[in-house]
C-alpha cells in the first residue's frame, strides 16, 4: 500500500483515484498520520474495505492484486459467516 500526502493528493486526485483503479491501495496523510485509504471498489478489495474501514486489518500489500490469490469458498445457505464467528471470538478474547 502506498501513502500520499494530502497536498500531493490535492494537485492531481484524478491521477491518485486511476491508481485505485488499477488495484492499488492509496493511504492519504497529513502531517505523517494515515487520515484515510482508498481501495477499489470492486474485485478482491472489495471484501476487506469495511474491515480496513473500520481498522479491523490492515494490508500490508503494495498493491491488493495479490487478494485474488486467496481462495474464495462457497458457503451453505443459512451457514454462518466465518468471519464473523471469528471476529466475534477476536473481541470476546479482549474483553
Amino acid at each position: 500500500m502506498s501513502a500520499i500526502s494530502v497536498r500531493e493528493f490535492s494537485y492531481n486526485p484524478s491521477a491518485v483515484f486511476a491508481r485505485v483503479e488499477q488495484g492499488e491501495a492509496v493511504q492519504v496523510t497529513r502531517h505523517g498520520k494515515v487520515i484515510a485509504i482508498l481501495l477499489p471498489g470492486s474485485g478482491a478489495a472489495s471484501r476487506y474495505a469495511d474491515l480496513v474501514a473500520q481498522g479491523k486489518i490492515r494490508l500490508k500489500a503494495a498493491s491488493t492484486s495479490d487478494l485474488d490469490g486467496f481462495p474464495r469458498y462457497e458457503l451453505p445457505a443459512g451457514a454462518p459467516d466465518p468471519l464473523e464467528l471469528l471476529l466475534a471470538e477476536r473481541d470476546e478474547g479482549d474483553r
